[in-house]
């Protein structure tokens, strides 16, 4: 039964049953995306030092979602607007689905490459000063919390004093060689 009272017959019922919870959850989906953000992930300027990759997914909840509005609104449309028949009515509510589901993905992977990806270059680092996230042993590998183009971020660090480093020492980046930090430990 619509709002105005009148019985819709099976086809046309089916179609806005699909149109209607898909619009209802599409929206509560949108709501979510605008004030939570498009991942779980929390951002803040504390960073790793590994880059995610944004790719494009044809199909996610969104898509199916704006597919499965598409679909449910045209197909009733069609019927009680338009007055086609059951096969015009699907083709068409398939083709407008399609076409809402290659629309919502072109539309997130849009708004996926507005992320901000900065390229961190270590080299940034050298002559800094952080502090240690694991400890070192003497000539050890650890990790070191430090500035690295404008960023804070966790990396991959090698003691090049003779010093142990522990967890939280202040060290200083004194060079870079295979792509790991080389550090030695601040003597205060």
């Amino acid at each position: 039964m619509v709002a105005d009272g009148t019985t819709l017959s099976m086809m046309p019922q089916i179609f806005y049953n699909i149109a209607l919870f898909s619009t209802i959850f599409f929206v509560i989906k949108l709501i979510i995306f605008m004030v939570f953000g498009g991942d779980t992930e929390v951002n803040a300027d504390f960073n790793s030092e590994f880059d995610t990759d944004t790719s494009f997914n044809f199909i996610s909840v969104q898509s199916l979602l704006a597919f499965l509005m598409g679909f449910g609104w045209m197909g009733y449309a069609a019927l009680n607007q338009f007055g086609w028949s059951n096969m015009n009515a699907i083709l068409s509510a398939v083709g407008v689905g399609l076409a809402f589901m290659f629309v919502s993905a072109l539309l997130m992977f849009g708004v996926k490459k507005l992320e901000k990806n900065v390229k961190k270059d270590k080299t940034t680092a050298i002559g800094k000063t952080g502090k240690a996230y694991t400890s070192f042993d003497e000539q050890g590998n650890g990790k070191v919390e430090i500035e690295i183009s404008g960023q804070l971020t966790v990396a991959d660090a090698r003691n090049k004093g003779d010093n142990p480093i522990n967890s939280f020492d202040t060290v200083k980046v004194v060079g870079l060689k295979d792509n790991i930090l080389e550090v030695e430990k601040v003597i205060e």
